[in-house]
Parts: structure tokens; sequence; C-alpha cells
């Protein structure tokens, strides 16, 4: 398993990192338990939640349960020290999540300290904002994004605001490193700007998503990445599994996520279905497993630090980590990419 290094900070992590939303609800308390010895296991060093998990279906009675049984875990298995632990704090929105009020200094302080107790550790390694307070084009907001609506004084002073605190639970030894996610190059580039200017944390990583029907990240947040030294956690990299091919023809198994949220964050629309096919067809025509190959292709990536895995099953577990294994060849690298360019943007 290779190891990347986490924008400018000595953490370390391993090229796939263990996603954990389904935890709570699609997976049971033994099955994660099952899932994290597994990927450490097999050099899976590096674990992402948030305090919003599980996701399927996300609820007030659910909140904050896959932190709740993670942290069981490390008191049951003494194995903390052996993780490189990432959480979130939630943005505003829902309601039953601090009454959806935006993200403060005071917000990030308190959902630390609470993701802290839940996850029974006294620091993570990693901790993200999960979504700006001003919003985003992420989820397939892409569609009607408009900017313009934004408050610029109060975009930059909540960016200033969130970065002191962050700044504060470090020198706290809460947490070692900072993360943003569901974030645009713009304000990437403000934390950024404004922790060289004030001496505070600076961004290590991006969590966006990135799949083989979702590639903006190639554009200009690539060039950040190059030049800032800040990677991409590339979450949904098989497209909620769409990529999987399991979805195919309007086939919705059991348990799936699918069956359970419908559209999968609006990604299950008719016009993937060709772009899908395609890439399941080359992988056919490889003899690759399409979820294999899907995982190899991101793991290409110049920008990626890690791509996040998630799993249901063990089966799916463990096909997803041996993708760690597979080189794709320049064929399959040339095809990929004349797929792409008849279908950019199907999702």
């Amino acid at each position: 398993m290779k190891m990347n290094r986490l924008g400018r900070t000595d953490i370390l992590v391993s090229e796939i990192c263990l996603g954990t939303m389904t935890w709570g609800s699609q997976n049971t308390h033994e099955e994660a338990y099952q899932q994290m010895d597994y990927a450490l296991d097999h050099g899976v060093n590096f674990f992402d939640t948030a305090e919003l998990y599980p996701t399927t279906p996300l609820s007030a009675e659910t909140y904050a349960d896959t932190e709740r049984l993670m942290g069981d875990w490390f008191e049951k298995s003494g194995k903390r020290d052996q993780v490189v632990l990432a959480t979130k704090v939630a943005g505003p929105g829902r309601p039953y999540i601090r009454e959806g009020k935006p993200i403060t200094g005071a917000v990030v302080r308190q959902a630390l300290d609470a993701s802290l107790t839940r996850l029974k550790t006294d620091y993570v390694d990693l901790y993200q904002i999960h979504w700006p307070n001003r919003g985003h084009f992420h989820f397939r907001g892409a569609w009607n994004y408009n900017p313009y609506k934004q408050d610029k004084t109060r975009a930059s002073a909540d960016i200033a605001e969130i970065l002191d605190a962050l700044g504060d639970c470090v020198k706290a030894g809460k947490l070692r490193a900072v993360g943003l996610s569901n974030e645009t190059t713009w304000g990437t580039q403000k934390y950024l700007t404004l922790a060289e200017a004030k001496g505070l944390p600076r961004v290590a990583t991006i969590q966006n998503e990135y799949n083989l029907l979702y590639r903006h990240y190639d554009l200009d947040l690539a060039e950040l990445s190059h030049h800032e030294d800040v990677g991409l956690l590339a979450y949904s990299p098989l497209a909620g599994g769409i990529l999987s091919g399991k979805y195919l023809d309007g086939k919705k198994p059991a348990g799936s996520r699918g069956s359970i949220n419908g559209d999968i964050g609006g990604r299950l629309v008719p016009h993937q279905e060709a772009a899908t096919r395609a890439y399941v067809e080359l992988a056919a025509k490889h003899e690759i497993d399409p979820s294999a190959m899907a995982l190899a292709f991101c793991l290409t990536r110049p920008f990626m630090a890690s791509v996040i895995i998630g799993a249901t099953t063990m089966e799916q577990l463990k096909t997803n980590i041996d993708a760690a294994e597979l080189t794709l060849s320049d064929e399959v690298m040339q095809e990929i990419a004349k797929i792409h360019r008849l279908y950019p943007m199907p999702i």
C-alpha cells in the first residue's frame, strides 16, 4: 500500500482511505468492526468519518452514531494509535444539527469537543469543514450555481473566524491538520492566503467528489493542488456504486444505496447510463472488475492524496482495497480518455 503525505504536514496516509458513512445504518457495529480490522491488516491506516454520519439515510435519530461506533471500537481494540483519523464539522442547513446555523469559531470548538468525546480520543489527525457557509456547487449544484448571491464581506469573515478557531484547536493539541470539503478554488485559496498572513494552520486537503463520471477536479483545483501542495481526498470514487454497473438497465439491488435513497444524491439519472455502460464494457473487455478499474483510475491522478472507499459488504471492501495493486495499461487509460471526451459530465 502506497503512503502519501497530507499537504505539507508530516502525516502519512495510505492511498486508500476507509470511509464510514454507512456504519450504524446499512452496516451494524460488528460489520464496521470487521471492516476496520481488515483494513488495518491490509495496509489502510486512514479512516474518514463525520459528525453527520451515517448518511443512508440521514436522520436526527442516527446523527453522530458513526463516531460513537468508532469510539467504541477504539476503546475495545486499543488501536487508536494505528489510525490516522479524520472527521468533519457539519455546515449549516440541517435543523437537528445546531438548529441549522452556520459554522462559527464557537461551533468549531463545540463540535470538535463533541466529536472527541464520541470518538473516545484526545485528538483527531485531520479536522475538516464539511461544507462552507456560503454554499457550493457540489452534489449536482453545478447546474444552477450562482456565486453572485454571496455576501463578499461575510464569506471572507466566516473563513477568517473558522481558521482562527482551528488554530486554537491545533495549539490545544486537539487536532493535527486541517482540511476542507465540498470547497471551491476561491474558498481554498482564501484559507491558504489567510493562514500564511496570520501564521495559522495551512489547509492540507480538500475532500471533494471525484470519479469517472464527475471529474471537475481535473481543472483549476488540480492547478491549486500542484502549486499549493493541497491533496484531494476523493469521495464517491464509484459514484455511489454506479460505476460497479449494478444499477444498469434500471436495476436497484435490495439493500443497495440506490434502493434506500433513490437517485443516490442526484447521480442515478438517465444521462449517466451510456457513460457507465461504456466504462463497464471497457473493464469487461480487459477482464478487470469495473469497481477496481474506477478506483485504480483515481489513484493515477497526480493530485490524489487518498481515495475514500465505502463498502457495505466484505466482498466489496476487499475489491476496493485490492484496487491499490491494480496498474491500468496505457491502452485502458487511452480508452478511458476517449469515453470521457464523449461523456464529460454525465452526472
